[in-house]
C-alpha cells in the first residue's frame, strides 16, 4: 500500500496559524453568547450548526474505511472533546474572563507532556518537570489575584474549570493524533460535532437549563460563528495541521492562543488584568517556554505507533 502523500510542511503551519486565531476568538464569540443563552444551549446550538454541515456533506465520507475497533478511540476523543471540554469551558466563561481562560489554555502542551509521560512511557527531561511546575504556579497566582467584575465573577472558579478542560483537551489531543493516521482530519472533525450534538442534546430538558425565550443577534451570531468558523474551520485546520507535523511541534502553536485572546479581550471585551496577573502571565509562559524546544524528551527505547502507518513510530516531543 503506498505511503500517503503528504503535502509541504508550510501548508500545516500556515492551517495551525489560522486554528489558533480562530480559537483565540472564541473565547470572545463564547463569552458574547453566554451573555443571552444558557450554557447548554450555547454548546449544543454550536455542535448542532456544525453537525447539520457535516451531515449535507456526508458525501465527502463514503471513500472512509473504518477500522475495526476504533470505536473505542473515537468514543475516547469524542468524549474528552467534545463533550467534558465544552462543559467545562462553558461554565468556566461564565465566572472568568475571556483573557484569563486564554491564559490558562498555555498550560495545554505541558498536559499533553506530562499525560505522554503517564499514557505513552515518554521520559521527560528535568526543565519539562520545571516548566510544568511553573506554569501551574501561575496559572493558581494568576486565579488568586484575580478580582470579581462583571468580565469575572468568579475568577478562581472559572480559571479552575478551564483548567479541568485543559485536561480534556489532552485526552482529546492523543487520540486525535492516533486517529489521524488512519482518517482525514475531516471525518474526525465530524465525528465530534455528531458526538457533541448527541452528547449535549438530553442535556438542554435537565431543570437547571434555562431554555431561550429570545435570540438576541449578537448572542445568536456568536453560537452560529462558534458552530462555523469554529468547530468546522478551526477543528479542521488543526486535525490537518496535527495529522502533518510531530504532535510536539504542533502543540507548540497553542502558545499562541494566550497572547492573541489577551489582546481580542482587551479590544473587544475591555478585560482588565491586575498587576499581580500580569505578572502571574508572565510565569505561565515562562514555565511553558522553558518545557519546549529540543530536549524535551530524554530517548528511550521506541515504543512503535500502532496507527502509524507502514510501521513508523510516533515522534516524541509531546502531543501523540
Amino acid at each position: 500500500m503506498p505511503a500517503p502523500r503528504t503535502l509541504p510542511v508550510s501548508s500545516a503551519t500556515l492551517a495551525l496559524l489560522l486554528a489558533m486565531l480562530l480559537w483565540s476568538s472564541s473565547f470572545i464569540a463564547m463569552k458574547v453568547a453566554l451573555e443571552g443563552f444558557d450554557p447548554m444551549v450555547v454548546v449544543f446550538g454550536r455542535m448542532g450548526i456544525s453537525s447539520a454541515v457535516f451531515l449535507a456533506l456526508w458525501r465527502n465520507f463514503r471513500h472512509v474505511r473504518y477500522r475495526k475497533g476504533d470505536w473505542k478511540r473515537l468514543g475516547a476523543m469524542a468524549l474528552c472533546e467534545p463533550c467534558l471540554y465544552f462543559v467545562f469551558e462553558a461554565y468556566a466563561l461564565r465566572y472568568t474572563s475571556a483573557s484569563q481562560a486564554g491564559m490558562i489554555v498555555s498550560v495545554m502542551p505541558l498536559c499533553v507532556a506530562v499525560a505522554a509521560w503517564i499514557v505513552l512511557g515518554e521520559r521527560l527531561a528535568r526543565r519539562v518537570w520545571s516548566g510544568f511546575v511553573l506554569a501551574i504556579i501561575g496559572v493558581i497566582w494568576l486565579s488568586l489575584g484575580g478580582t470579581s467584575s462583571d468580565n469575572a465573577p468568579n475568577p478562581l472558579l472559572g480559571n479552575l474549570l478551564e483548567l479541568c478542560a485543559m485536561v480534556s483537551a489532552t485526552g482529546y489531543v492523543i487520540n486525535a493524533k492516533k486517529l489521524s493516521a488512519t482518517y482525514p482530519p475531516l471525518f474526525i472533525t465530524a465525528v465530534q460535532s455528531l458526538a457533541g450534538s448527541v452528547f449535549f442534546l438530553p442535556l438542554l430538558f435537565l431543570p437547571t437549563t434555562q431554555l431561550p425565550d429570545a435570540f438576541p443577534l449578537l448572542p445568536t451570531l456568536s453560537v452560529v460563528y462558534l458552530g462555523t468558523c469554529i468547530s468546522l474551520g478551526a477543528y479542521g485546520l488543526y486535525n490537518f495541521g496535527v495529522s502533518r507535523l510531530p504532535a510536539g511541534q504542533a502543540s507548540a502553536f497553542i502558545n499562541l492562543i494566550p497572547v492573541i485572546t489577551l489582546l481580542m479581550g482587551r479590544v473587544l471585551l475591555g478585560d482588565q488584568l491586575t498587576p499581580q496577573q500580569y505578572a502571574a502571565s508572565a510565569l505561565v509562559l515562562v514555565g511553558v517556554l522553558l518545557s519546549q524546544g529540543r530536549g524535551a524528551t530524554v530517548p528511550d527505547r521506541a515504543a512503535p505507533d500502532e496507527a502509524a502507518p507502514n510501521g513508523t513510530a510516533s515522534q516524541p516531543g509531546g502531543k501523540k
